[in-house]
């Protein structure tokens, strides 16, 4: 008696993802377990192409629901208007609902003071907190990358925030394979950074595959510029060149944006996302310490803000 054995072919071993399909499946995944364990989400949404792709994503999500939750930007006043143009235009086109902190109003009544330097970026905080306090929102989203500042490397996933707002670097819950812990008390709320993990590179080639609307500031652009503190700044209302500052035309564009008042260009040919990538692999200069005045402060400029309530 022969006996014959049949076995079956071995199964085809499982494709892996990419970098960027694995960073979005994380991105999505936190952005599910927030709205899944949070009563009152929201995220910030400035128009920049941090908060332009955390919506992207968000959008990703739910589809094709809506995104459930409001996009809440604290607003300057000193915010660049083709990126305020931007920020309305996505808002009406995806039928959020926008939420509007303004620094302007404190000022005016007296609660905010302007700063000598002309920043009011870190004039955001008691605006963020009072607005964050105002809607009940009991948590966050924020387009904070480790990348981007020594200060967002130390922050979790989900951040703990106390009854008044502040962060404490020394006193963090642990994130052990991929397991978030959302518990807050009354008065608390929590901060969730989906994107973390992404990097300025990873951003533009997600971009670049997504085909990912952005600012045309983004790109390569002529605009009047002085020179101060080792930056292009643009002349603008809130961008005002001195008596020794030399104006002149250049091609430049924006690697990262705040207001008009601290935000830097840079020199660039860049005028196509494709560019951009390719630009950005090249460079040795993290995005905030190349063009952030706010960020020069101190050498701990953005913890210390971070302690206080700002993202």
């Amino acid at each position: 008696m022969t006996l014959t054995h049949s076995y079956d072919a071995p199964a085809p071993a499982p494709e892996r993802l990419g970098v960027l399909d694995t960073l979005e499946a994380e991105s999505i995944h936190i952005i599910r377990e927030v709205v899944a364990e949070f009563e009152r989400p929201a995220m910030l949404f400035s128009g920049g192409k941090d908060s332009v792709v955390m919506l992207h994503l968000a959008a990703k999500a739910f589809w094709p629901g809506r995104v459930p939750y409001p996009v809440l930007h604290v607003d300057t006043g000193h915010n660049f208007p083709e990126v305020l143009a931007f920020r309305d235009r996505t808002v009406e086109r995806l039928g959020l609902r926008l939420v509007v902190g303004s620094v302007q109003e404190y000022i005016d009544r007296g609660e905010l003071k302007e700063r000598a330097d002309g920043t009011r970026n870190p004039l955001q905080t008691a605006p963020l907190l009072d607005t964050i306090a105002g809607h009940r929102f009991d948590a966050v989203f924020g387009g904070g990358r480790r990348d981007e500042d020594k200060a967002r490397a130390k922050e979790r996933i989900l951040s703990l925030r106390d009854e008044f707002g502040q962060w404490d670097p020394r006193n963090q819950r642990p994130e052990l394979w991929n397991l978030y812990n959302g518990r807050h008390a009354a008065g608390q709320h929590v901060r969730a950074f989906p994107i973390s993990n992404w990097t300025e590179l990873d951003i533009w080639r997600y971009i670049a595959r997504e085909r990912i609307e952005l600012p045309s500031i983004y790109y390569a652009h002529p605009r009047e510029v002085f020179r101060r503190d080792g930056m292009w700044r643009a002349v603008g209302e809130f961008s005002r060149p001195g008596p020794e500052d030399e104006v002149s035309v250049r091609t430049v564009r924006y690697r990262t944006v705040g207001d008009m008042s601290c935000t830097g260009a840079v020199l660039s040919e860049a005028a196509t996302v494709e560019d951009v990538v390719l630009e950005v692999a090249a460079s040795t200069l993290t995005e905030r310490g190349a063009t952030r005045a706010d960020d020069r402060i101190s050498e701990a400029a953005m913890e210390d803000r971070k302690k206080d309530g700002y993202f």
